[in-house]
């Protein structure tokens, strides 16, 4: 038996947009979106090779090149869909980078000035024509950075679902561990997403499961259940 996750952290791509649906009727768009400052992401291969931050603005990189963002997020954008009796018959993705105003030194080093400071990634599942399911990435590495792009409400990260419809929903989720960054905290949820998981996997039959496939809390041993509680 098999769970992927997803990414971003996962959960908030799947299970948690299709429960904010089904809180609101009317619905025109649902966004999934990720704001963060990457400077907090102590990840230079993906940071730097990956995102192309601190990279030429004339070249673009691996996550970015047409076809890739589908790739990646193209499952979760149908998983929603699926999730709400509703077909996404084309996906299409709109990139845009801005360059850094000013050299900026985090933990991964030095990113020069006019190099590739943020990108904002919208990856669109559409049905009869019409906007539907939005995965939407605003990413900087220096937070002074494409100012005008949306921004978290605290910190240096949100996941959000946002819901375009009546009413007019916004779920906002952060997650912090101690000695770590938000980035941290979000891949923790990520992992543990996965370990709670693992009790009801072991007890279907073989085969690929998905976010909305597994239920968000399943039963433990007792023995880790009562951990679960500080």
């Amino acid at each position: 038996t098999l769970l992927v996750s997803g990414v971003d952290p996962g959960w908030a791509n799947d299970a948690l947009a299709v429960m904010a649906a089904g809180l609101c009727t009317r619905i025109k768009t649902i966004h999934c979106q990720e704001i963060f400052d990457y400077s907090t992401y102590d990840q230079p291969h993906a940071v730097r090779v990956s995102c192309g931050f601190g990279g030429a603005m004339d070249e673009t990189p691996m996550m970015l090149l047409p076809s890739i963002p589908t790739m990646v997020w193209g499952g979760n954008i149908r998983l929603i869909g699926r999730g709400l009796g509703l077909e996404i018959d084309d996906i299409t993705e709109v990139v845009e980078r801005l360059p850094l105003d000013e050299t900026v030194e985090n933990v991964m080093g030095r990113f020069e000035k006019g190099t590739q400071g943020a990108f904002r990634l919208k990856i669109i599942g559409w049905a009869d024509g019409k906007q539907r399911v939005v995965g939407d990435h605003i990413t900087r590495i220096d937070p002074a950075c494409a100012p005008d792009w949306p921004q978290p409400d605290e910190g240096v990260g949100d996941h959000r679902v946002i819901v375009d419809g009546d009413p007019q929903l916004t779920i906002v989720s952060r997650a912090d561990v101690p000695g770590g960054t938000r980035a941290d905290g979000g891949n923790t949820t990520a992992a543990n997403r996965l370990l709670g998981a693992i009790e009801w996997l072991a007890t279907q039959k073989p085969g690929i499961y998905d976010g909305l496939d597994v239920p968000l809390h399943t039963p433990l041993p007792d023995e880790v259940e009562a951990t679960r509680w500080a």
